[in-house]
């Protein structure tokens, strides 16, 4: 049988090692001696926060007792949850998420445990600190898997928010996973839930769950806009309940959003019609600055998709002015991302020269190549999708007027994105476009292009 160290065993080599007497190590770390004496003769489990003075005191590193300390005191003894939990959020401080998962696991036999791991979970989730909330939410999730609870329908959702990246494929996965649980969440909850299905669909360019998803929200949004200004029908709880955004963008979104599907299936004049009621906000009965704010925002996009939807269905007149748009709009890098790629669709449908837009722009382009991620979920999500889609666009409008030097490197960084995000379309239609053009392609580019197209097939993101 294996022998398992003990922290105090250590800890008493150490006062001999540095000839230190008891009341002189209690002294030098703060912890009473008669704590420390119960520890080594009682076997009395101290504190994290005295294990982390006696740690400094040892001129250790922050940490350094805790997998002893999980072993001696946390498996060995039965579950203590004063113990657990300060141990668990200094884990979670620290980034010791090895850690996490071995104490969740053993205690998680006891379904007991799961209200007081819950309430952990929301605690880290709210500081940030996703990456130890996971295996929490995950754990809790699992024990009341057979329950049709709020609270698993909350797990559910916080495991989709965290999980949502780079990976395409990982998302619609995670997007498929948390559908479900969408109708078991608080009536507020769902808005925002659905939002963030609805950005992660968007993302993906699945364009019929998107039009589900923006229109169930809608729904959901306009009862409870009515209830929001029929108070006596509401309970004063529900009234508190705080969204990401005011009730209305809810409404407005939605419509925002059916007018992108529209636009992604060519259909312009629906789009439109679309845009033409989420620019109609008289309806709107707040007047806060935040609802101004939002409102002001709907205009603004509104302004822009009338000129990209005439744009795309072909009435290039309207380039100029939309060009003029742009160049006085203080845009945000999600915007201008859209609003470039929207100009090279419209380049590359309709042979349209763009030379003198994109020198207008080079500064702004370069820029929003070198983007940041960002922790909101649309900016996260549907930005470097866009992104990627505005480079492939640009590759392909400057192999068509012969530029290859540049077409090729764009098309070589939206190959080499696709491998990161998993994104198996963006992969073949670079090859098809490559393919296309390989005669004007240098040795070094066809070596670079061989390589990806080698990952590619390593990953599985298609085949001959």
């Amino acid at each position: 049988m294996k022998h398992t160290p003990t922290i105090s065993a250590e800890f008493e080599d150490y006062l001999k090692q540095n000839d230190m007497t008891l009341s002189h190590f209690a002294e030098y770390s703060g912890v009473h001696q008669r704590t420390l004496s119960n520890w080594i003769t009682q076997h009395r489990p101290v504190s994290v926060q005295q294990l982390d003075r006696i740690t400094v005191a040892m001129d250790l590193p922050e940490g350094y007792f805790y997998d002893l300390y999980i072993e001696n005191y946390i498996i060995d003894l039965s579950p203590n949850f004063r113990r657990i939990e300060p141990l668990l959020y200094r884990c979670a401080e620290l980034d010791k998420l090895d850690a996490i998962r071995r104490m969740v696991g053993h205690i998680m036999d006891n379904p007991l445990y799961a209200t007081r791991l819950f309430d952990v979970a929301e605690a880290l989730f709210e500081q940030g600190r996703h990456a130890a909330a996971l295996p929490l939410y995950e754990n809790v999730a699992e024990v009341e898997k057979y329950q049709h609870s709020e609270r698993l329908a909350t797990c559910q959702y916080r495991i989709f928010s965290i999980q949502v990246g780079d990976d395409q494929s990982r998302n619609l996965k995670a997007a498929t996973l948390f559908e479900p649980f969408v109708e078991r969440l608080d009536e507020i909850d769902q808005l925002d839930a659905l939002k963030d299905l609805a950005n992660v669909y968007r993302s993906l360019r699945l364009w019929d769950r998107l039009d589900v998803t923006a229109r169930k929200m809608r729904d959901k949004a306009e009862i409870q806009y009515t209830l929001e200004h029929q108070q006596k029908k509401r309970k004063p709880a529900e009234l508190e309940k705080r969204l990401s955004r005011p009730l209305f963008v809810y409404i407005t979104y939605a419509d925002l959003l059916c007018a992108s599907v529209c636009e992604a299936q060519g259909d312009y004049q629906q789009a439109l019609q679309y845009t033409y009621a989420y620019v109609n906000l008289d309806w709107v009965k707040e007047t806060d600055e935040d609802t101004l704010h939002w409102i002001k925002l709907f205009q603004n996009w509104a302004l822009c998709n009338t000129y990209v939807n005439k744009l795309l269905s072909g009435d290039i007149s309207v380039l100029p002015d939309y060009v003029e748009y742009i160049s006085v709009s203080s845009n945000t890098t999600k915007e201008m991302v859209t609003q470039l790629l929207n100009i090279m669709m419209a380049a590359n449908r309709f042979q349209v020269d763009v030379d003198e837009v994109l020198k207008q722009f080079e500064a702004e382009i370069d820029s929003i190549t070198q983007q940041q991620p960002s922790a909101d979920m649309y900016t996260h999500q549907v930005v470097p999708e866009q992104l990627t889609r505005f480079k492939y666009e640009l590759a392909k409008y400057y192999l068509n007027k012969g530029n290859y030097s540049y077409g090729f490197k764009n098309l070589l960084d939206v190959l080499s994105k696709s491998l990161v995000i998993n994104k198996e379309a963006f992969f073949i239609s670079c090859i098809r476009l490559f393919e296309q053009f390989k005669q004007f392609a240098d040795f070094g580019m066809c070596t670079k292009y061989e390589s990806l197209v080698r990952e590619g097939r390593k990953e599985r993101l298609f085949y001959y």
